[in-house]
C-alpha cells in the first residue's frame, strides 16, 4: 500500500511540474530524410556524438555497439538455434561524414570474407533503411570505412568512407522490373531483388557479392582501394534511416572467416 501511495504521488508532482519530465529527443533539421519539401543536409562538421557500446559477445561477434547514439537506443538478439541476427536501430544515416546504426562487431586482421541473408519484417519501412555488412577503423561515428548495404527499396550499395570525418563516395546498383506486380508496396521489390550479400577485403581492395535468387554468390562492379590497419571491426548492422524510430533486419546464415574468396 505505501508504495501505491509514493506513485501516486510522485505521478502527481510530474504532473504538477514539481519533478521535471525527461523532454523529448530533439531531431536536427539536418537529419529529417529527404522530401519533396525538405533537403537532408550533411551534419555540421562539428558534430558528433560518442558511441555507446556493449561488449557482451553475441553469437559469433565480440560485442555491439550504438554507433554515433541515435536518438533511441538500438538492440540486437541472436537466436542459436537457427543462427539469426535480429538488429533494432534507428539512426538517420550512415552516410555523409558520420554514421548512426547498431553494429555487431569482431575484431580482426588480414583479409576477411563476411556474407549473410537480409530480410526486413515491416513491410512499411523507410525505403532507405539499409541492413549492412562493415569493415571499419574504429567505433567512432566518423570511422574510415568500407560498407556493403541493401536498402529497403532494393539498391545495392558499395560505400567508402577512405579518411576519418571524410564524405562517403559509393556505387549503386539498381535492379527492378522483374515481375513486381503494378501497385504492389515498394517495399515488397526487397522481395523480388537480392536476398544474400557480401563483403570480400583482399589486401587493400574491398568488393560487393550478391546473389538475386539463391544462385552462387557473383561480384558486382570493380573494387574499392583503400587501406584500413588491423586490428580493425567487420560485422553486420541496420540504421533505420529515420533518426527517432527504431526499424528491424534480420540477417542469418552467416558466413565470416579470416580470408579472402570464402564469400559463398
Amino acid at each position: 500500500m505505501k508504495n501505491r501511495v509514493l506513485v501516486f504521488a510522485v505521478f502527481g508532482l510530474i504532473a504538477r511540474g514539481v519533478i521535471a519530465q525527461t523532454p523529448a529527443p530533439v531531431v536536427p533539421d539536418w537529419a529529417i530524410p529527404g522530401s519533396a519539401t525538405h533537403k537532408q543536409l550533411p551534419p555540421p562538421k562539428d558534430f558528433h556524438r560518442a558511441t555507446v557500446t556493449d561488449p557482451t559477445p553475441i553469437g559469433i561477434f565480440d560485442g555491439q555497439s550504438d554507433v554515433g547514439a541515435a536518438l533511441a537506443p538500438g538492440s540486437a538478439n541472436y537466436d542459436a538455434a537457427t543462427k539469426t541476427y535480429t538488429i533494432d536501430s534507428a539512426g538517420y544515416n550512415i552516410w555523409y561524414s558520420r554514421d548512426e546504426f547498431r553494429f555487431l562487431w569482431k575484431r580482426m586482421s588480414g583479409d576477411v570474407s563476411l556474407a549473410a541473408d537480409v530480410s526486413f519484417p515491416d513491410p512499411n519501412g523507410y525505403g532507405d533503411r539499409k541492413a549492412v555488412l562493415v569493415i571499419r577503423q574504429s567505433l567512432d561515428d566518423d570511422s574510415k570505412q568500407v560498407v556493403v548495404a541493401l536498402h529497403g527499396l532494393g539498391m545495392l550499395q558499395l560505400a567508402q568512407r577512405s579518411e576519418k570525418g571524410a564524405l562517403t563516395r559509393d556505387r549503386e546498383f539498381r535492379i527492378g522490373g522483374r515481375g513486381r506486380p503494378q501497385g504492389a508496396n515498394p517495399d515488397s521489390l526487397v522481395n523480388d531483388l537480392a536476398k544474400r550479400i557480401g563483403i570480400e577485403k583482399r589486401g587493400t581492395r574491398f568488393a560487393l557479392f550478391v546473389s538475386l535468387e539463391g544462385e552462387p554468390m557473383t561480384q558486382y562492379g570493380p573494387p574499392l582501394e583503400l587501406l584500413i590497419d588491423g586490428p580493425f571491426y567487420v560485422g553486420i548492422g541496420f540504421c533505420s534511416h529515420l533518426p527517432d524510430v527504431v526499424d528491424r533486419a534480420v540477417l542469418s546464415n552467416l558466413v565470416l572467416a579470416n580470408k579472402a574468396g570464402k564469400v559463398r
